[in-house]
């Protein structure tokens, strides 16, 4: 049984969202149009007042200079921000300068990842593994930022085991982790099984949901593929009966990914954290479903 308490009647969707935060993710766009577009989608989505919005950064550093600007600007529209941040091939140097700029900024939160390091290219940093950057970003800037780490619920696609997936998220959270962003799955109960392995080992920071939207199956199962979260042959079966009538994708997604949500939250789940895809009008419609009010003032 969950440590997740469920109450005796089903809550509101807004009484539901009115307690609980939210977060959405962009990634830094590549041209000047998409730039203008994702500051567009910020603005929609700022009026749900986030806790954060958190940005990307590409395989080994690969869009280091994108993701900065990017995280500045959202920083200079007043929003919180939280900048991804890997070890890739950056040297230390220039992961303690990254830290230092954000810092100046105001900007007191991290998402600190392992990365990946693309073929031919090496790893200057020393830093092989999160843990050892949430060390060292506690060594370099003590207690400034607040740490947010990977966690998943389905276990992460290069982890041998159960137990070794654990073993290695309980290592991130000693080194000074404050809470924990999971990849996002549509099982709850994996999620519901992982905190109370979690709880079990003694980690007790708050493991936030990561939510998918699903707008396109062909590009969320290729990609699901790669990064190990599991779609339920159900929603699998259903969403390619739809074939190309994107109106009914989109509607049963939006139904599917609602009930999730309610379904996390009305059991305890900290928050929800958005993968927004530089979309609004899927999360919108998300946070609307779940009782999330919009600030017009």
């Amino acid at each position: 049984m969950s440590n997740l308490s469920v109450s005796g009647g089903a809550a509101s969707g807004q009484e539901l969202a009115n307690n609980k935060h939210f977060s959405f993710e962009f990634f830094p766009p590549k041209t000047a149009a998409g730039e203008e577009k994702l500051m567009r989608v910020q603005e929609k989505l700022a009026l749900y007042d986030p806790e954060f919005f958190s940005v990307t950064y590409g395989a080994g550093g690969s869009t280091r200079e994108g993701t900065q600007e990017t995280v500045l600007k959202i920083r200079n529209t007043g929003a919180n921000v939280a900048p991804h941040l890997s070890f890739g091939s950056d040297s230390r140097e220039r992961i303690r300068q990254l830290l230092d700029t954000y810092k100046s900024y105001g900007i007191d939160r991290v998402v600190a990842l392992r990365g990946d390091i693309p073929s031919g290219m090496g790893n200057t940093s020393g830093i092989h593994y999160a843990n050892e950057l949430v060390t060292f970003i506690r060594e370099t800037s003590g207690d400034y930022f607040h740490i947010e780490v990977a966690a998943y619920p389905e276990v992460h696609p290069e982890s041998a085991s159960v137990e070794k997936d654990l073993h290695y998220f309980k290592l991130k959270v000693d080194a000074g982790a404050d809470s924990a962003i999971t990849q996002y799955f549509y099982n709850a109960d994996a999620y519901f099984k992982f905190v109370d392995r979690c709880t079990q080992s003694g980690i007790t920071i708050p493991i936030v949901p990561g939510i998918m939207p699903i707008t396109n199956y062909t590009g969320l199962r290729r990609f699901s593929e790669n990064c190990g979260a599991e779609i339920p042959r159900w929603i699998c079966k259903q969403l390619e009966s739809y074939g190309d009538d994107r109106a009914s994708i989109l509607a049963f997604g939006e139904e599917v990914v609602t009930g999730l949500c309610e379904k996390l939250l009305a059991a305890g789940a900290p928050g929800l954290h958005f993968y927004t895809l530089n979309k609004s009008k899927p999360t919108i419609r998300l946070c609307e479903n779940l009782g999330a009010k919009r600030n017009t003032s």
